[in-house]
């Protein structure tokens, strides 16, 4: 089975722990997403960085709910910064990938209620190959000539380490390709660093 085309399902793959079943307590998984989908739209040439804020380049459909919903987010409103748009709609976010997932066949739900009362949703990857892709393509970005990465890939590793996703970079792996890091985050773009204020943000916000 092929890979999801979109960073969001990409990176929901990857947060997902096989041993657990589940995205573990912690996990900053949706600012992740919502960095992930705002990634996707710079790429794609929706969106374009002005003065630090997200600005709408060319408007045309995206073909994908999770980033047309937030394309017109942003066209509905006033500028913000990435940062800003990152910490917005983080649930709903979460909610619209692991649907797209279950939809496109790479996820199974299977809703529940915990002690009978509480709902939730267990969430199994069907093929776990695709992760395992999805590592490998990680593995390359680190490893091979910066030259020839994928700008998705490039993102990809950016916001895996932005967003301190160790059961995918652990700190140690993280400190040996400091510098491979550093250059796929410029690579692609103002998401990354975007994406690590958030989170420091929330942070200060929580204490």
């Amino acid at each position: 089975m092929a890979v999801p085309r979109s960073l969001p399902q990409r990176i929901f793959l990857l947060a997902h722990n096989p041993d657990q079943g589940k995205v573990g307590v912690g996990t900053n998984l949706g600012v992740m997403l919502r960095a992930a989908a705002l990634a996707d739209l710079y790429q794609g040439g929706h969106l374009t960085d002005e003065r630090g804020r997200a600005a709408i380049d060319v408007r045309h459909p995206c073909h994908d709910p999770v980033l047309d919903a937030l394309l017109e987010e942003i066209a509905g409103s006033k500028p913000h910064t990435w940062q800003s748009w990152i910490g917005h709609r983080q649930r709903p976010t979460v909610h619209a990938v692991r649907r797209q997932l279950n939809d496109g066949g790479w996820v199974h739900l299977h809703p529940h209620k915990i002690l009978g009362l509480f709902p939730t949703t267990k969430v199994t990857i069907r093929d776990p190959r695709v992760r395992e892709e999805l590592l490998g393509r990680v593995d390359t970005a680190l490893h091979e000539p910066i030259g020839g990465i994928d700008p998705a890939d490039a993102a990809l590793v950016a916001i895996i380490a932005a967003g301190d996703l160790t059961l995918v970079l652990d700190r140690k792996t993280r400190r040996a390709n400091k510098q491979r890091i550093q250059e796929l985050t410029e690579l692609s773009g103002p998401i990354g660093p975007a994406l690590r204020k958030a989170i420091q943000a929330a942070a200060v916000g929580e204490a």
